[in-house]
């Protein structure tokens, strides 16, 4: 009697538990229908907001002259003289240091875009870079606009806002996280999705780019011409050269492409939880891969020879990246680059050359020395002015495609091979006229160095010649060195 009580009191329990669980997920399911019933009428609501203050807030804006691109008088490569070096480690001061801050997440859209009847929708394709992509548009997509006026504006904005384009915006999402595009990567596929499905050149074109930018968390403006053609700008969290600017209520926006007037009409108004566009590249950008032509690359003592290739379309992509620098500091500009990962495919194709050959090196010293002399001499050392009629720094496919480089493009590769092949950490070193990087090694190593947060970076310099590392460059000005933080740890 007591095992049948002891049974029907643990079912009236069970029957008690699972009776609450199915309140509470019952209560949960409503909970979140009205959370999720709450974020689009969010978002139905700024649109339909915004479309409002496209009929109304246009102001003349004059335009900020493109900063130009620094120049620096860059110093020509040097010869080691193995009779001159010092015997005694000499620290070097530095005059400050640049530090380079966390990137943050991609932006988002401020409520989930809901994924729509696949049937009521047609396949929109377009390439980037090589890249095939597609997009889902209205079964009977055929977005113009009868005008160019602020009415019809507003009204394609309107236009747009419907659910009907909500799985457009929920692809080109998905093929941001598929591709890992950085934000930058992202306006340039937007604009050549835009242009395929709406035409070259056009309004309607800029339209869908700023809309679908927009929707996916970013700062954009829209301005208009005195000829009233629509022109699109966004806003960066980095100072860009080159680039013409409009110092808005916010800071300053750039125009994703010329004009020739002297300013623009600009609809100044914000976007709810809007965030501007970042130029950091903080994951490989996985375009189609198209190899460029095997190049052989090898130190003139013929201890390091590397059979190098790249993947081409990633070099149009780095063709259209802008210069910029984090926060106020122009040194800054070379972390952007130096913080760029290697893509997977080049890392496959040249680590294992390179680790093969280093492990015939005895210490870590020695392979970093073999690293250092390999970027030293297998390259072929050109101004940029020369090359490319201003500066341009290179990311590391880069200098591993392009027949010609300078001080900055060896220091940045070099970095990244001894962050990648013998784990230890870099910064950069500038002096006026002149990169070079220091490298933090786990044991005592002679030569000149730089101490910084009681760690000792040992001076490794890619275009002092045949230099070893601990060798500084003669006539470097070391009390006006900066220090340039990577992504150490």
């Amino acid at each position: 009697m007591k095992r049948l009580f002891l049974v029907a009191l643990w079912v009236w329990a069970s029957t008690m538990v699972y009776a609450q669980t199915d309140e509470f997920r019952k209560s949960y399911d409503e909970f979140r229908q009205q959370a999720k019933t709450e974020y689009e009428n969010f978002r139905q609501q700024a649109n339909k907001e915004y479309a409002e203050w496209m009929r109304l807030a246009w102001e003349w804006h004059k335009k900020i002259e493109p900063m130009s691109r620094p120049k620096d008088d860059m110093l020509p490569p040097v010869i080691y003289d193995d009779g001159k070096r010092k015997d005694e480690p000499q620290p070097l001061p530095h005059d400050d240091v640049v530090p380079v801050p966390v990137p943050e997440p991609q932006p988002k859209p401020i409520a989930p875009i809901r994924e729509e009847n696949e049937g009521d929708y047609r396949m929109g394709t377009f390439t980037f870079f090589g890249t095939e992509g597609s997009v889902r548009l209205p079964k009977d997509f055929s977005f113009k606009m009868k005008g160019k006026d602020e009415d019809v504006f507003a009204s394609a904005w309107e236009e747009l806002s419907t659910d009907r384009y909500d799985n457009l915006i929920r692809d080109c999402l998905v093929l941001r996280m598929e591709h890992q595009l950085c934000d930058w990567a992202y306006l340039m596929m937007l604009g050549a999705m835009s242009e395929a499905v709406c035409g070259k050149g056009s309004n309607e074109a800029r339209m869908l780019q700023g809309y679908v930018l927009c929707q996916s968390g970013y700062k954009i403006r829209f301005g208009v011409t005195k000829g009233n053609d629509l022109r699109l700008l966004f806003k960066s969290e980095h100072r860009i050269f080159d680039l013409v600017g409009y110092d808005l209520k916010d800071g300053l926006y750039y125009l994703t492409e010329s004009v020739s007037d002297d300013g623009l009409y600009i609809c100044d108004v914000s976007y709810p939880e809007e965030r501007p566009l970042s130029l950091w590249i903080m994951q490989e950008q996985r375009f189609a891969e198209k190899e460029s032509t095997e190049r052989v690359l090898t130190s003139k003592n013929g201890n390091v020879s590397v059979k190098s290739q790249v993947n081409e379309n990633l070099l149009q992509f780095y063709d259209t990246y802008p210069t910029s620098m984090v926060g106020e500091d122009i040194v800054s500009r070379w972390a952007m680059y130096a913080n760029t990962p290697l893509s997977e495919n080049v890392k496959a194709r040249i680590y294992p050359q390179l680790k093969s050959t280093l492990k015939q090196t005895k210490n870590t010293e020695e392979a970093a020395n073999w690293l250092l002399n390999w970027v030293q001499t297998a390259f072929v050392y050109e101004y940029d002015d020369k090359v490319w009629g201003h500066d341009r720094a290179f990311f590391a496919e880069e200098t591993l495609y392009y027949p010609y480089c300078d001080c900055e493009d060896r220091s940045i590769l070099f970095s990244r091979l001894v962050r990648d092949l013998l784990g230890l950490d870099v910064i950069l070193v500038f002096y006026p006229g002149h990169l070079a990087t220091a490298v933090c090694f786990n044991d005592s190593v002679n030569g000149d160095y730089i101490q910084l947060n009681g760690r000792r970076f040992t001076v490794c310099d890619p275009t002092y010649i045949g230099a070893p590392i601990g060798a500084t460059m003669p006539n470097m000005d070391n009390k006006t060195a900066k220090v340039i933080l990577l992504n150490i740890s």
